[in-house]
């Protein structure tokens, strides 16, 4: 494995469910060139499916679409950065949050997760072309 301290990778999804296989498969080949724990790579890897997921489900409110979401993976010494751009409909800050934790459904702890398991979630207006830019970040402990 290599240990390397410095990656930045990008890709494009379409935006669907069907498209979160492959973040999740994305995510993973760019963390396994990264000298990290598993469980940390398995909780990153839930974050940025959570993160794709709420671009499908709020942004396009499950719409069909040809619209392409794009995912990049920045690693740059110990400070881990991950973007995501979307031309869905604006997100609304006020409106993200996650349902109470003891309203025992499916669903609707996307947000808690992603929160939890990053330092800072931060959503900034896209510049053009993109509307929205979500940057999730956290400091990696090699």
């Amino acid at each position: 494995m290599n240990s390397l301290s410095q990656i930045s990778e990008q890709r494009d999804f379409v935006v669907k469910s069907a498209s979160l296989k492959e973040v999740r498969s994305f995510s993973r080949e760019v963390f396994d060139k990264v000298n990290i724990n598993q469980d940390l790579k398995d909780e990153l890897v839930l974050a940025i499916a959570e993160a794709a997921q709420n671009i499908v489900k709020h942004a396009y409110q499950e719409e069909e679409t040809d619209d392409k979401m794009e995912i990049k993976i920045s690693l740059n010494n110990g400070e881990l950065e991950i973007g995501f751009f979307d031309k869905g409909r604006p997100v609304d800050k006020n409106n993200v949050r996650h349902r109470k934790i003891d309203d025992v459904k499916p669903g609707g702890l996307g947000t808690f997760f992603i929160q939890q398991i990053m330092d800072a979630v931060v959503f900034k207006e896209g510049e053009k072309p993109w509307i929205n830019h979500l940057i999730l970040t956290k400091k990696i402990n090699y």
